[in-house]
């Protein structure tokens, strides 16, 4: 027997996740204090899983997550890895998680076979691997967040000198630095955006 759909069930549900959505969208924010809690490695399987969903170059899914949560690395990476900054080192050393995201080289932005009668890389390729990556990033803390894990992108990073520390596959590199875990204290409403007519063009 053929089940019945219920349009007005399946609407108010439709409705529901995509109000879920739109608050996701607008309540994650940049956490750097974090509770001294592990998260466990089962839940960042699961945050993984979710964040291969970002899309990519023709899917070749070039981000990979190399998740460190070893306090005396983290520790060897502030100590190291961040060109001294200050800000960033204690955000590390507050935290018991830390994803190097690097992306496979090479692959994202080429033209070969896909286009008939084009046999170059690309122009652009490198900045598609950036983009790719970037794309991931996004996904990442946002599945992060949606599973209840605070994250925070860190910029003023040693691209090379974290590479060698976790001993990345040469042909990778090293895209971003995120700390993650369980925030701690209240969470804050993101700061204001401007006005969205300043950021807004319609092109005719």
């Amino acid at each position: 027997m053929q089940r019945k759909i219920k349009p007005y069930c399946d609407k108010t549900i439709f409705l529901i996740k995509f109000m879920e959505a739109i608050e996701l969208l607008k309540e994650r924010r940049s956490v750097r204090k974090y509770k001294n809690e592990t998260v466990s490695r089962e839940l960042m399987t699961e945050i993984v899983k979710l964040s291969q969903f970002a899309p990519s170059w023709s899917n070749y899914q070039i981000a990979r997550y190399n998740i460190i949560d070893n306090r005396s690395l983290i520790e060897e990476i502030a100590d190291n890895c961040v060109q001294g900054f200050i800000y960033n080192m204690k955000t590390l050393k507050r935290a018991n998680g830390v994803v190097v995201l690097s992306y496979v080289v090479g692959e994202s932005g080429s033209l070969k076979g896909k286009v008939e009668g084009i046999d170059d890389e690309g122009d652009d390729k490198s900045n598609w691997e950036c983009f790719d990556a970037g794309l991931a990033c996004q996904q990442f803390c946002l599945s992060a967040y949606a599973k209840g894990v605070a994250t925070c992108i860190l910029g003023v990073i040693d691209n090379d000198s974290i590479a060698k520390k976790i001993g990345l596959p040469k042909n990778e590199k090293v895209a971003a630095l995120i700390v993650y875990g369980y925030e701690d204290g209240e969470h804050h409403s993101a700061p204001l955006r401007k006005d969205t007519a300043e950021v807004l063009r319609f092109v005719d």
